[in-house]
Order: structure tokens, then C-alpha cells, then sequence
């Protein structure tokens, strides 16, 4: 089975990104709530659930997905969104340029 590892990057990518999320997760795909809790039908929804999410504690899934942006704002929007709960912290990614970095151009 292929993993695939997503990567939404920008307002404009992490806006398409998040309602991607949104429909893929939804019961006729793959049926994962959004909380990350499998409520699918079909067996074949288990079967290729690990293509775009993984398994973690619980039972719940995760998406394979990190999400980049300059400004923190578009990340805060994807996490109170529908899905937005399902993503880990940890793989939402974003900074800026500070002083340090306009000091050393």
C-alpha cells in the first residue's frame, strides 16, 4: 500500500487543504469524524486508511499531512475548522522573518 505524505503550504493551500481533509474524511470515503474516530462502513475503508492517515493511540486517525505558512493566522483557522483537531501540532509549521533575519540580509 502507498503512503501519501501532504503537505499544504500558504493561506490559499491551507484553505484547499483543509476542505480536502473535510471531504476525505467524511463517511463515504474514509469515515473518520472529527475527532479522528473511525466511523466507516465497509471494510474496504479500513483497508485503505493508512493511504493518507495514520493510526495512533485510541484508535484515532491522523492525517499524513504538515501544514506550512509565514503567519500563524491561516494555522489557527485550519485548527478551529471543522477537521482542524485531527492534525498534530506538531506537523502545523510556521514562522516569519524576524529582526535576527533581516539584520543578517
Amino acid at each position: 500500500m502507498r503512503e501519501i505524505v501532504h503537505i499544504q503550504a500558504g493561506q490559499c493551500g491551507n484553505q484547499i487543504g483543509a476542505k480536502f481533509w473535510e471531504v476525505i474524511s467524511n463517511e463515504n470515503e474514509h469515515g473518520i469524524d472529527p475527532t479522528g474516530t473511525y466511523h466507516g462502513y465497509s471494510n474496504l475503508q479500513l483497508d485503505h486508511i493508512s493511504m493518507y492517515y495514520n493510526e495512533a493511540t485510541g484508535g484515532k486517525y491522523i492525517p499524513r499531512a504538515i501544514l506550512v505558512d509565514l503567519e500563524p493566522g491561516t494555522l489557527d483557522s485550519v485548527r478551529s475548522g471543522p477537521f482542524g483537531q485531527i492534525f498534530r501540532p506538531d506537523n502545523l509549521v510556521w514562522g516569519s522573518l524576524g529582526e535576527e533575519a533581516e539584520e543578517e540580509a
